[in-house]
């Protein structure tokens, strides 16, 4: 008996042992699932028959291969179902279970064995249910199933509150599950996760502080919550340990012991000095791999790995700062779903890579996704690309009340926990127009609790005069601070399909030419590629002229909506929105090698570029203008080797060469300094007449993976017979598929789209279409073939992946490489200074003379005005004696009003004239004289015309521009300032 007893003594004790050994795993949970649309009695049953639905590999919106096909207004909406049996690992038995949805789209109740665990319905963030008692050990079978609601009107049970981000406008609905899933097993002394909604948790946040740039280090600070489940305290050692990119460990330290007693929840801490240290940057995505470890009796009990990245950031002085250096907003607004034709926003991690890291090729330095919180997979891929982002939770145009701002209070508060360790958010947004204070600083609170120390800004769209905000900025307008940084959230927001290059190519498109929108015309809608990226040129210059090192008060810059053409709110020819600088398909438009043009620095120009736009192979009696881009100071043309002369330069970007005679051969453009050096180069040949087909296929490093879920992109090009793409080209091309893959086609203008369709055009000689693999692996074929041209085929292989009772090791997105291309941060300044404020002491006027100084007080939603017709005249003190040779105002009305005014620098003449419309600010040049006063006064009567009626949605209303002012539209006789500034030249 006693040998019995001390066995079962023995048995007990390395259970135990193997219990508290136990590390965690996190298993990918994407495979072997079911669906069915439409309501199904009793579909939570472990014994229901799902014989005949539909398999699916996750992430699959069970609406996503309507994207493009459909309008936003008619995806599919109402009850889904998805099903999936799965077994649980040997031996694991007596440990936690944790099931993570990375999010669902809308609302949706989840059932493991037929019991319900739970309910999930704001349809944008993450979120995880314990299903630790619900489970069965191996080797019975679980099933878990979800019934999904995506409907458009969809109202939270709890509260028949509709969410304000569900709206037709702005969050293109694939519904369903169109996000990853994981299953997460650990021990019962465990870090929890990341998931306060449900789960209450808020898991690992890793941060430095105390970093110094130059010498290369930081302290890194490790916190995790942690649970103990077990009915006995424990004593816990907490261990970090710090990988490099190449997974070597630089670097390890421990906290203080702990004790938990039983189903007791704490947050312990470590922290160390790091040396060595790559600071994550635009275009350098370097990461490392932070390793939280949890022992007991100094047995490793729970791992966690989280992967981030340490750089440093301030918001000071109107001015963002990155790793000690100013970085001014380039970038794009873009739609949170980043969507692709036929299979919405569902795409594999490596395809994310492939997208955002366009932006960074184009030179954006940040996107701005809009109106909810971009799912994980795409904060990650930026992570690894090296692009800032801006981090929305949820909105629609407006502040809310009620209901529908707690459920904004909650998201935004999920989001954080979620995301506080990728190091590319810089900016959470709160709105995506202006909240009240109140609410500003609730959201504040939220980001001060849960990510304190992440280097991060809080703010919202407008919030100009926020005194809780710690950014802002408007729609298209232009607005500078010398106080928190403002950028705009939103401009160029004219449209243009890739199809038509100009009215000079076929299909030989008008410039303009379309439907009417809301029953106008709708020309902006309906651009020509050129005409597109001219007016990319011309918005983006106004951000520029007020860049950093051009006074005290700055803009920091804007991100142009949007960066691929998107299936949400359209106005122009096509059912989908064409703002994109390239198509759906990721295919360039001009205008994107415009910005790249311009945007090659962090503030100032750093590379020269120079972009012809369009092609080179006309007609031979065609005379057009040719547009270059350049950074040049001056842009010269050559036709086979004769000089064109000079452009006329305009919006300091554009070069024009009027009426050029086409001519077969080549053209180039040379851009010089104002020396003549030589600065950058483009130039363009004549492509002969269209001969065959070429296929191009590009996958994932590792191959094309047979999982069900992957795709791999082909592009399809006809060339000339030396293999030059024929840039005016739009002939169709059938395609034939061979072996294990899902056709899933492209996008062209037509019938439906195109969209599924194997009969695809070329557009201006290239296409792309994506292909999904199925779970068998094998080899692959496409053919593709055209009337008159050569064929094509192109053959390749899937790669098998192992899967075991619906759980796999294979993590989406781990193996991929970070993009470092654009090396560290630069040790030098990223800006020159270009001219010295000149500081008013005070102002005066014999008209609202206590208001003077609300037009020089940094402020742009204050002003000083004149009261009637009479006085309409202010003068400023300088603080010293000075040669102003600039003045630089914001007339109230500044995009419709003229105002005829005389500036006088101690009492002569130094600028007379009737000021220009703008989008903000103008800039007057003064002839140089040195002075203590600067007059400014009104000499004539305003005139009212809308000097940009052809610029779209830039506050028809004019509430910003005119203060809500309604008589201020017929004033003819006031002088309103909204913000002046004097300069002088730097000696």
């Amino acid at each position: 008996m006693k040998k019995i007893l001390l066995l079962f003594a023995y048995l007990l004790f390395s259970s135990a042992v193997i219990s508290q050994e136990f590390k965690r795993e996190k298993y990918n949970f994407n495979s072997d699932w079911k669906l069915k649309t439409g309501d199904s009695q009793h579909a939570e049953s472990p014994v229901f028959d799902d014989t005949n639905w539909r398999k699916v590999t996750l992430p699959h919106a069970y609406n996503q291969e309507e994207a493009f096909e459909k309008d936003i207004d008619n995806h599919t909406t109402g009850i889904v179902w998805y099903r999936k049996k799965f077994k649980l690992p040997k031996g694991i038995k007596d440990h936690k279970i944790f099931i993570e949805f990375e999010g669902i789209r809308q609302g949706g109740v989840i059932y493991v064995n037929g019991q319900k665990v739970g309910l999930h319905e704001n349809g944008v963030m993450g979120f995880g249910f314990d299903i630790s008692t619900i489970v069965k050990p191996f080797p019975e079978e679980n099933t878990i199933a979800l019934r999904i609601d995506n409907d458009w009107k969809y109202r939270e049970i709890a509260t028949n509150s509709t969410y304000q981000w569900n709206n037709t406008n702005f969050n293109a609905n694939y519904g369903g599950i169109p996000k990853n899933v994981f299953l997460h097993i650990t021990s019962k002394v465990y870090q929890t996760l990341p998931l306060y909604s449900n789960l209450k948790t808020t898991g690992v946040y890793v941060y430095p502080s105390d970093i110094n740039i130059q010498n290369q280090n930081a302290i890194i600070h490790a916190e995790t919550e942690v649970r103990n489940e077990f009915e006995t305290a424990k004593n816990i050692e907490y261990n970090i340990e710090i990988e490099d990119i190449d997974s070597k460990k630089i670097a390890s330290f421990s906290g203080e012991k702990t004790t938990l007693l039983p189903n007791e929840t704490k947050i312990i801490k470590a922290q160390s000095l790091v040396n060595n240290l790559h600071f994550w940057s635009w275009g350098y995505g370097y990461l490392y791999t932070v390793k939280t470890i949890l022992k007991v009796d100094g047995k490793v009990i729970d791992e966690v790995s989280t992967k981030t990245g340490f750089r440093k950031t301030e918001f000071k002085n109107g001015e963002i700062w990155l790793n000690d250096r100013v970085i001014q907003v380039k970038g794009y607004a873009q739609r949170t779903s980043n969507e692709w034709p036929a299979i919405g926003m569902s795409v594999p991690p490596w395809l994310s890579d492939f997208s955002n890291k366009l932006i960074v090729e184009g030179n954006g330095n940040l996107v701005r996704w809009m109106h909810v919180t971009p799912w994980k997979q795409d904060i990650e891929s930026c992570d690894r690309v090296g692009l800032l982002q801006a981090m929305p939770a949820g909105d629609a145009e407006k502040d809310a009340k009620g209901e529908q701002w707690i459920q904004r209070i909650n998201l935004m508060r999920d989001a954080i926990i979620y995301n506080r360790n990728n190091p590319s958010i810089i900016f959470y947004e709160c709105g995506n127009e202006s909240i009240s204070e109140e609410h500003m600083q609730e959201m504040k609170d939220i980001r001060n609790l849960y990510d304190p120390n992440g280097g991060r800004a809080i703010g919202s769209r407008e919030m100009l005069d926020s005194k809780v905000a710690e950014y802002g900025g408007e729609m298209l307008y232009i607005n500078k601070s010398a106080h928190i940084p403002l950028w705009a959230t939103e401009y160029s927001r004219d449209e243009g399909m890739r199809k038509y290059w100009d009215e000079f190519s076929p299909p030989f498109h008008k410039e303009g030419f379309g439907p009417l929108y809301r029953d106008k015309p709708a020309e902006d809608y309906n651009h020509n590629q050129d005409r597109h990226a001219i007016e990319n040129i011309i918005r983006w210059n106004d951000y520029y002229q007020e860049r950093p090192g051009t006074g005290k008060r700055v803009n920091s810059g804007g991100v142009n909506i949007i960066f691929s053409d998107s299936n949400t709110h359209h106005r122009g020819e096509s059912n989908y929105r064409t703002s994109g600088e390239v198509d759906a398909m990721r295919i360039p438009k001009d205008g994107f090698w415009a910005h790249q043009v311009m945007w090659d620095g962090w503030v100032d120009i750093e590379k020269y570029r120079t972009h012809i736009m369009g092609h080179w192979n006309y007609a031979e009696n065609v005379i057009k203008n040719i547009y270059v881009v350049s950074t040049a100071k001056k842009v010269e043309l050559f036709i086979n080797g004769i000089s064109q002369g000079f452009g006329k330069q305009s919006n300091e970007f554009l070069f024009t060469f009027e009426n050029i005679g086409f001519k077969k051969g080549s053209i180039k453009a040379i851009g010089y300094d104002e020396q003549g050096k030589i600065l950058s180069e483009d130039s363009k040949t004549t492509a002969g007449e269209p001969s065959e087909i070429k296929l191009k296929l590009t996958t994932q490093p590792n191959g094309f993976l047979a999982d069900g879920a992957d795709v791999a992109l082909i592009d399809v090009e006809v060339v000339d017979k030396n293999g030059q793409r024929y840039p005016i080209s739009n002939d169709l091309i059938s395609f034939a598929v061979e072996g294990p893959a899902t056709w899933l086609g492209g996008i062209a203008q037509g019938p439906k789209n195109y969209i599924l369709s194997k009969d695809l055009p070329v557009e201006n000689g290239i296409n792309r279409v994506l292909l999904q693999s199925m779970i068998q692996s094998g080899k692959i074929k496409i053919l593709a073939t055209a009337k008159g041209l050569k064929s094509a085929e192109l053959t390749f292989e899937s790669r098998a992946i192992k899967t075991q009772n619906g759980l796999s090791t294979a993590i989406p997105g781990v193996n991929l490489s970070p993009n470092l291309d654009r090396g560290a941060t630069p040790k030098t300044p990223s800006y020159t200074v270009r001219r010295n404020t000149v500081t008013i002491a005070s102002a005066s006027s014999l008209s609202n003379n206590n208001d003077t100084f609300k037009s020089y007080d940094d402020n742009e939603l204050t002003e000083w005005k004149n009261n009637g017709n009479s006085n309409a005249a202010i003068t400023y003190t300088l603080s010293k004696p000075s040669i102003v040779n600039e003045c630089v105002i914001k007339l109230t009305g500044w995009r419709s009003k003229s105002y005829p005014i005389r500036i006088l620098a101690d009492g002569k003449e130094v600028y007379s004239g009737n000021t220009a419309q703008s989008l903000g600010y103008i800039t007057l040049a003064l002839k140089p004289i040195l002075a203590s006063t600067i007059k400014i006064e009104l000499i004539g009567t305003n005139t009212e015309k809308d000097g940009f009626s052809n610029i779209v949605e830039v506050e028809a209303n004019k509430d910003l521009d005119l203060f809500k002012d309604p008589v201020a539209v017929n004033a003819t006789g006031q002088l309103r300032i909204v913000e002046i500034e004097f300069y002088e030249k730097i000696k």
